[in-house]
């Protein structure tokens, strides 16, 4: 697991959303030093875009390499992400060669996106990265061609569901509201599924941590005034509610039984014990007409 849960979170949500359009590697290793990329993306063949995931389909349609930062990404950061992306374009040409195929053409090679909750307007001028807001909209940052990096800062996306699985990955309120809005999705949408579990991981990860650092401490509270965490809290209360309900309805049926018909065999006792609070509730009326342990028999038959 990656050393702040926030990056491993980051990391399982990408992996979770492309999984199925194409190959998804987290933490890739490239040659020369050991260094890993964070998520990288290879597009399946027969797949010519991912409508379904807004602007995160559009940076990952010709492939990609995604590097999330949970604070803003630093000038150094940033050079040793494009050492990462050039290192794996040339790997990407090594095996091209050694399949004996032509190498691969530029455009076809994977897409570094930084994935940043804010950054200075200096730091972008520095290289050189210009924005399209008609291509792109707000928010989105292309380097010269050349270098095949683009730098997401999340908290100038605008509120569209189109940037609502980046800004997933943004920070206080930005994330809060996102989290709010993949609540309100329709109960069936597998990503809103996958996506609450993994913030309900990550909140139990980070609440578990005895030694949280201001990082992991900000993150636990910004989720915790988040819709996920009330969610969370009354999920664990019905169940807890209904725990108590089913303990205390076995507890009663079980005495009227053995008033009823006597001493009961392990078997039947377990029976008993094993039926959910509804079956309880009815055979807590049924019993009143038993003669014989072979009614109860019967009637869990």
């Amino acid at each position: 697991m990656s050393q702040f849960p926030h990056d491993q979170f980051a990391k399982d949500l990408l992996e979770s959303l492309l999984s199925p359009f194409g190959k998804v590697e987290t933490d890739r290793k490239i040659s020369g030093e050991v260094r890993e990329i964070d998520v990288c993306f290879f597009p399946n063949a027969d797949v010519a875009n991912l409508p379904s995931l807004g602007l995160l389909s559009k940076l990952a349609v010709t492939g990609a390499a995604f590097e999330p930062f949970r604070n803003p990404v630093s000038a150094d950061e940033i050079r040793s992400c494009e050492a990462k992306l050039f290192d794996l374009h040339s790997e990407l040409n090594r095996h091209s060669k050694r399949q004996q195929q032509r190498k691969q053409d530029d455009s076809l090679l994977p897409m570094l996106w930084i994935l940043t909750p804010t950054l200075a307007t200096a730091t972008l001028e520095s290289f050189g990265a210009i924005t399209d807001v008609e291509v792109w909209g707000n928010g989105v940052y292309l380097f010269p061609p050349g270098q095949k990096t683009g730098i997401v800062v999340i908290h100038q996306l605008p509120e569209i569901p189109d940037t609502l699985w980046l800004r997933i990955l943004g920070k206080h309120k930005v994330q809060q509201r996102a989290v709010e809005e993949i609540n309100r999705l329709d109960a069936t949408s597998p990503y809103r599924q996958n996506a609450l579990k993994l913030l309900s991981d990550l909140m139990v990860v980070l609440a578990a941590r005895q030694d949280r650092n201001n990082r992991e401490t900000e993150l636990l509270m910004s989720l915790r005034t988040s819709a996920i965490y009330l969610e969370q809290i009354e999920k664990i209360t019905r169940e807890a509610v209904a725990r108590a309900r089913t303990d205390e309805a076995r507890v009663f049926v079980l005495k009227q039984l053995t008033r009823k018909l006597g001493s009961l065999s392990p078997e039947l006792t377990e029976k008993v014990s094993e039926l959910s609070l509804d079956r309880l509730e009815t055979l807590g009326e049924d019993l009143l007409d038993f003669q014989a342990v072979g009614d109860l028999e019967n009637w869990l038959g």
